[in-house]
């Protein structure tokens, strides 16, 4: 059930990355599709996460956040914190994007 609902998060990321032009590399898909895996799985146990400092994600665009914000929403029955964290990734393959594109 995790890995099914992980892969259809994934498909949703993809196409809301690929609207924007953003299209993270082989390392940063690696890694954006561990982070989904584990956060579906958050998603269905309750884990929670560890404590995040809301001051590290300062630098993260509007847009990266409220892309995480909407997948975290869409996924449900997780803490705001993981939207901090996710949007990481999109912020990274956006700068990966970014340096392709000069």
């Amino acid at each position: 059930m995790a890995n099914i609902r992980a892969q259809q998060v994934l498909a949703e990321i993809m196409a809301l990355l690929g609207r924007k032009a953003i299209y993270p590399n082989a390392v940063q898909q690696q890694m954006l599709d561990s982070h989904i895996r584990a956060m579906v799985l958050r998603s269905l146990t309750g884990e929670p996460l560890p404590e995040v400092e809301k001051d590290l994600f300062e630098d993260i665009s509007a847009d990266s956040m409220a892309m995480a914000e909407q997948v975290v929403e869409g996924v449900g029955n997780l803490p705001i914190e993981e939207a901090y964290l996710l949007s990481v990734h999109f912020e990274v393959a956006k700068e990966n994007t970014r340096d392709n594109n000069l």
